[in-house]
């Protein structure tokens, strides 16, 4: 069942790639914490139940709904406009986001025919692809609150990896999702409230304007 929800994951990052709104983009961040929610209690079994009380409550909280509401609130105080404006079209970010997904599903199965018999191929698979997803939408995104959100979708591929070998190294999880809060709490409170103070539009290209 975990992986199944990891397959839904997986198909909301083909969605990102040909999505046009920011809210749309925070949508999907929020169904991607609630899928992930759901993974956590299905794969880390053998946690105990303290430890996953606490996965499930971070996941849930900062994944589903304080970081994608507060993204919201960004968005409507510094009046940035809503959509995401791509520098390659919807059509060409799918075929791409789709070799990513399968390069890395190629490689996972490598691994797997290796030793590493206490990482899960197909969660290290899913944490791979979107951690190329989160960059790609970094790279091809122009305005800087996607580049967050880019960011935020990182972040999740780093979770999905810890939920790899969560039950043998149950530390792994508890630390990433330390620094998960921490660092998301950094970006979105100090980086993402300035935007709409220094950048009108929120636009990457407005960068190209600064000198030495």
């Amino acid at each position: 069942m975990a992986h199944v929800l990891l397959v839904v994951f997986l198909i909301t990052l083909l969605y990102i790639g040909i999505a046009n709104r920011l809210f749309t983009y925070i949508n999907i961040l929020m169904v991607q914490g609630v899928l992930l929610t759901g993974a956590a209690y299905l794969q880390l079994h053998d946690m105990s139940w303290n430890n996953l009380l606490f996965v499930l409550a971070e996941t849930l909280i900062f994944k589903t709904l304080a970081i994608p509401l507060f993204m919201k609130n960004i968005i409507r105080k510094n009046k940035i406009t809503r959509e995401a404006e791509p520098f390659v079209p919807n059509f060409v970010s799918l075929i791409i986001i789709t070799f990513l997904l399968a390069g890395s599903f190629l490689g996972a199965g490598t691994i797997a025919d290796s030793d590493m018999g206490h990482l899960d191929a197909m969660f290290f698979a899913a944490a791979v692809s979107t951690v190329f997803v989160g960059l790609f939408i970094i790279i091809s995104r122009k305005k800087l609150i996607t580049h967050v959100m880019g960011y935020l979708v990182i972040e999740n591929g780093i979770f999905v990896l810890s939920l790899a070998v969560g039950n043998e190294m149950p530390m792994m999880v508890n630390s990433g999702i330390l620094l998960d809060i921490f660092v998301s709490i950094l970006v979105l409170g100090i980086f993402a409230n300035k935007i709409g103070d220094v950048f009108r539009e929120s636009d990457v290209e407005q960068l190209n304007h600064l000198r030495d």
